[in-house]
């Protein structure tokens, strides 16, 4: 499930405020990055099963693993997961209400966190 109008996509961030601020709000890249992108997920287990948060970014300029980049966020997905496969993120999938609210007020957080620096889309 695509989170629409976030205002987060195309966001243009330095690479170490960017992860500085995901990880205020729980988001963290634990090796989803290569030298042009990065993936921050925030993990949610519910009894409905395992759904993970994500914000994919890729390196407008720089180098992720010099930590010199410049990143563009892209459209927030919310997929669930589904063991030994991976996440999915198809719109046949059912998210419970209450994981999209939570998910929708994180987004919200990172991007007034994002204002602050006084950076918009």
């Amino acid at each position: 499930m695509y989170f629409e109008n976030t205002n987060l996509e195309n966001v243009v961030v330095d690479q170490e405020l960017l992860v500085s601020i995901m990880k205020q709000n729980g988001l963290e890249c634990d090796g989803g990055w290569d030298y042009e992108r990065m993936t921050f997920d925030r993990r949610f287990d519910t009894r409905e099963g395992r759904y993970y948060l994500r914000v994919f970014t890729f390196a407008k300029s720089g180098d992720v693993g010099a930590h010199d980049a410049v990143l563009s966020i892209m459209k927030p997905v919310l997929g669930k997961y589904y063991y030994p496969h991976g996440v999915e993120y198809g719109e046949d999938e059912v998210f419970p209400a209450h994981l999209v609210k939570k998910c929708e007020e994180i987004l919200t957080k990172v991007k007034l966190d994002l204002e602050a620096f006084e950076i918009r889309a």
